[in-house]
């Protein structure tokens, strides 16, 4: 669902009202503990052999600091080039209400390593209310901060700027992404 508010007026244009998205469903927390006490190499294997899943892995991001393990249901955010005309400046309002413990954020900046996705302000949120970790397929701002959080953290690079500085946007929430 794109991301958006009302009656807002920039560059003479009315952006269109946005109805809330939808809280996503989860499942039960002893589905997730199970889960997360499987190591990837077998749930990839499990995921082929019952599922017929042949390529599970995401390739690109890596974990900013080693050892890193997460697990839990996905609130999405895709990301598109910039449009000055459709940014606003809630864009990370609705993902924000939805952040629950346990949650992975996977994020779709397409590989773009100019724009930090996320810093230590939406990291420390995130953390703070239990979420589980964050898997993006570009960069991230204030590493060393990050780094020290409690929580898994996935990334193609690092970078000074913020995400809408560059070249990108946050533009929809839970709906479905590609990680390379």
């Amino acid at each position: 669902m794109r991301l958006g508010h009302s009656a807002d007026w920039r560059n003479g244009m009315q952006a269109d009202r946005i109805p809330a998205i939808p809280d996503i469903s989860r499942p039960p927390r002893d589905l997730v503990d199970a889960l997360a006490a499987i190591g990837s190499a077998t749930l990839a294997s499990e995921l082929y052999h019952k599922m017929g899943i042949r390529d599970p892995q995401i390739r690109g991001p890596r974990p900013l600091r080693s050892g890193s393990t997460a697990a839990g249901p996905a609130l999405t955010l895709q990301c598109m080039p910039k449009r000055e005309d459709l940014y606003n400046e809630t864009e990370y309002e609705e993902p924000e209400r939805q952040l629950h413990r346990h949650v992975l954020y996977p994020t779709q900046p397409g590989g773009d390593l100019g724009s930090g996705i996320f810093g230590e302000m939406m990291l420390t949120y995130f953390a703070g209310r239990g979420g589980a970790g964050v898997v993006v397929d570009g960069c991230i701002r204030d590493s060393a901060q990050a780094a020290a959080l409690d929580i898994g953290i996935w990334v193609r690079g690092v970078t000074p700027n913020f995400h809408a500085q560059t070249n990108i946007v946050p533009f929809a929430v839970n709906v479905p992404i590609a990680c390379s």
